[in-house]
């Protein structure tokens, strides 16, 4: 298992979310990551979920 993060900010930049998680895979991680968008109501806020080696697996603007 790997540690991915996820984070999701504001339009001033403030963070409204930041918490890490595991997942076998970049794609496992993907659908971990958007699961919690949805539950947090985070959709379309500017958002990103890395990877271990800082490769950015979600992100939205």
């Amino acid at each position: 298992m790997r540690t991915y993060n996820l984070t999701v900010f504001n339009q001033t930049g403030e963070k409204l979310l930041d918490e890490a998680f595991t997942a076998g895979t970049d794609e496992e991680a993907k659908e971990v990551g958007q699961a919690r968008l949805s539950e947090e109501g985070y959709n379309d806020h500017t958002h990103r979920c890395v990877s271990p080696e800082a490769k950015l697996i979600l992100f939205h603007r």
